[in-house]
């Protein structure tokens, strides 16, 4: 029986999904919040600098994986205008919900599926570029939906993963202490959930560090891939090349 780790704990794989999902389910109502509170709003440069790195045109297809509430689908959208499209999609049903009610309160409708990345319901060479925002420590088979990633791609497009990473080494214990002290403290007065937040806060630190995602990304098949390190490395964006 294959295992693998949900934060720190080690779990059969099967259970890992059904785990994660209850997280997400516990703090959709305040995810917006809680990443404005963890990040002192920093989580909405990060992805603005992901979309100006995207660089998306009129007439394109995006696929936006682990959408969630909607902010990159909120950003591209209008860019992408006329003829092309963003396909909101999320493994979350209660997540892909509140993003489906964010865009439409902003006047955007996408398409919204709710899928697993690591098999993705879209045919070959279909999109122009694939954006995932902390979604991809959450997925059990990271190489598998990276490959899924890369199939749906058009030669010639672009990845795009934004995830928390490896930190610079001189801020590594202040980091540690407002990971494993402050944000689980946060979740329990904010979301009444402090478990979630202890789980986010490990996940973070059992997802592979910058070289090792970039090993991995080309290992999926992209043929050259950048790696942006945003606020020390706390955060790292990961642009690969379909060639």
């Amino acid at each position: 029986m294959s295992q693998t780790h949900f934060g720190f704990q080690t779990v059969d794989e099967r259970e890992k999904a059904h785990r994660v999902r209850a997280v997400f389910d516990s703090v959709a109502p305040r995810y917006d919040l809680m990443n404005d509170l963890m990040s002192a709003g920093l989580h909405r440069w990060w992805k603005a600098y992901t979309v100006m790195v995207a660089n998306p045109q009129p007439g394109q297809r995006v696929l936006d994986i682990a959408g969630g509430t909607g902010d990159l689908g909120l950003a591209i959208a209008p860019k992408v205008r006329p003829g092309g499209t963003v396909v909101h999609t999320d493994i979350n049903e209660a997540m892909l919900r509140h993003g489906r009610d964010r865009l439409l309160d902003h006047g955007i409708v996408l398409p919204t599926v709710v899928c697993d990345a690591e098999g993705l319901p879209f045919p070959d060479g279909h999109f122009d570029l694939v954006t995932v925002a902390f979604g991809l420590r959450n997925m059990t088979h990271k190489e598998l939906a990276l490959r899924e990633m890369h199939r749906v791609l058009k030669v010639g497009g672009k990845l795009l993963v934004l995830e928390f990473s490896k930190v610079a080494p001189p801020l590594q214990k202040a980091y540690d202490w407002y990971s494993f002290h402050v944000l689980p403290r946060l979740g329990r007065w904010v979301a009444n959930d402090e478990a979630s937040y202890r789980y986010l806060a490990e996940s973070i630190r059992m997802h592979p560090d910058q070289e090792t995602l970039r090993a991995m990304i080309r290992d999926a098949g992209f043929g050259h891939v950048d790696v942006h390190n945003l606020s020390a490395g706390v955060v790292a964006l990961h642009v690969g090349l379909k060639v």
